[in-house]
């Protein structure tokens, strides 16, 4: 496979950028697609048979069960990140490692429907608990340990919007190429 063709599936709508200024409508957009993501990808995955569930969306990549599970255990990571720059000065996060986290014997074999169950709330506590904070709130800023990047609130909102929907469309360009939809 042309490594043109392999990026297009990697990253099917591109990498996360930053907009130079994040607007209230900005955000709110963002907020509509964390609030908006579990329950689009339980319809686009709830009718998959065992077989499917262990395809993986591309060649190399992890499989459509693996890939729900992370798309769980990445969002209730940053969910915790919210709370601890919400209350901590400027916290050094704990990063984890999500390669390892996906060989994990639930990763490979759970129910996704227990992720599913999971994102679903995980979720609805966040756009909540976002749609309550101020836009001051929202430049609290925590620091991940590689690199000590610092990354806000605000930032991190767009950050795991993006994620939710690359994970999303992954997994149905693999439904649509296999002609699964």
């Amino acid at each position: 496979m042309e490594e043109h063709e392999l990026y297009q599936l990697k990253y099917p709508i591109g990498t996360f950028e930053v907009p130079e200024v994040i607007t209230d409508d900005i955000l709110n957009e963002w907020i509509i697609i964390l609030e908006k993501i579990p329950n689009r990808l339980k319809i686009l995955v709830e009718g998959l048979s065992e077989s499917q569930l262990e395809t993986p969306y591309r060649p190399g990549g992890w499989t459509v069960r693996q890939t729900v599970h992370h798309i769980a255990d990445s969002h209730h990571n940053s969910y915790l990140r919210f709370k601890w720059a919400l209350t901590e000065n400027s916290p050094v996060i704990k990063a984890y490692d999500e390669k390892e986290w996906s060989k994990l014997f639930d990763a490979k074999t759970a129910p996704i429907e227990l992720s599913l169950t999971h994102l679903s709330a995980v979720h609805a506590k966040l756009v909540y608990l976002l749609r309550g904070l101020s836009r001051e709130s929202l430049k609290r800023i925590f620091i991940h340990p590689e690199g000590r990047v610092e990354t806000s609130l605000d930032e991190n909102v767009g950050r795991y919007a993006w994620h939710g929907q690359h994970h999303y469309t992954q997994i149905e360009n693999l439904l649509k190429r296999e002609g699964w939809l």
